[in-house]
């Protein structure tokens, strides 16, 4: 029996662009599950207007799965599944190995599972979605963080493929940033450095991942696609 009140799961989104979604989503009246790895004040402002936040570790299999357990038990259905849980990691000489399995697992092996233990959460809402959000880096590689980069495109990879398996059912997308929020401790040049490098050179804030979310939400006709959402960095 499908559902048109089915709650939407985003994970990590305790803070920053996650956690603006999430306020916005709950703006226009959606039910939410919420995960997040560490305790954040914005959680309780979730938690107060009604969203579910749940505890979940995505470094390891284990994790993953006992997160999906718990989920079951508190939803038979979902309206949508985005998968905004991140890493962002150095790789120190001698720890390569330690950092791309756990970049591999936030980024790769949760959306994974999640998706094929969750597909009969979705095909129960009456339409559903799944979102997975990238990066634009991996249009070009990274020197400096290779394996982040190659853990992000393998998401894009599973866009496509889960595209393909859950259609026409689910529709499943991506989203690949670039700069679109500054850190309180960035300074002046990397600030400068950073919009440069992009044809609209500006710090857009967390409002427009949250129209590409929209926008793949309520379009009935798209799925297989990531939306670039950089500035024209290709352009430069």
């Amino acid at each position: 029996m499908s559902r048109d009140d089915a709650p939407i799961l985003i994970t990590g989104a305790s803070q920053r662009i996650g956690l603006h979604c999430a306020q916005r989503l709950l703006d226009d009246g959606h039910s939410l599950i919420i995960t997040y790895r560490s305790p954040r004040p914005g959680l309780e402002s979730l938690r107060e207007r009604g969203a579910l936040t749940l505890p979940a570790d995505f470094a390891s299999k284990e994790g993953i799965l006992a997160f999906i357990d718990t989920l079951k038990i508190h939803t038979d259905s979902l309206r949508a599944i985005i998968h905004n849980a991140s890493a962002w990691l150095a790789e120190p000489a001698g720890q390569e190995a330690e950092v791309f399995t756990e970049l591999f697992h936030v980024h790769m092996l949760a959306p994974y599972l999640l998706n094929l233990h969750c597909q009969s959460l979705l095909e129960r809402s009456a339409s559903a979605d799944i979102i997975h959000i990238s990066d634009d880096v991996v249009r070009k590689g990274s020197a400096k963080h290779p394996a982040y980069c190659a853990s992000k495109a393998g998401l894009d990879s599973l866009t496509q493929s889960f595209a393909a398996r859950f259609a026409p059912r689910i529709k499943v997308n991506g989203i690949a940033p670039a700069l679109i929020l500054f850190n309180p401790e960035d300074d002046a040049e990397y600030r400068q450095q950073a919009l440069s490098k992009s044809a609209l050179g500006i710090e857009p804030g967390a409002e427009v991942i949250y129209q590409s979310v929209r926008y793949l939400l309520d379009n009935p006709y798209v799925t297989g696609s990531t939306l670039s959402v950089n500035g024209g960095r290709q352009l430069k």
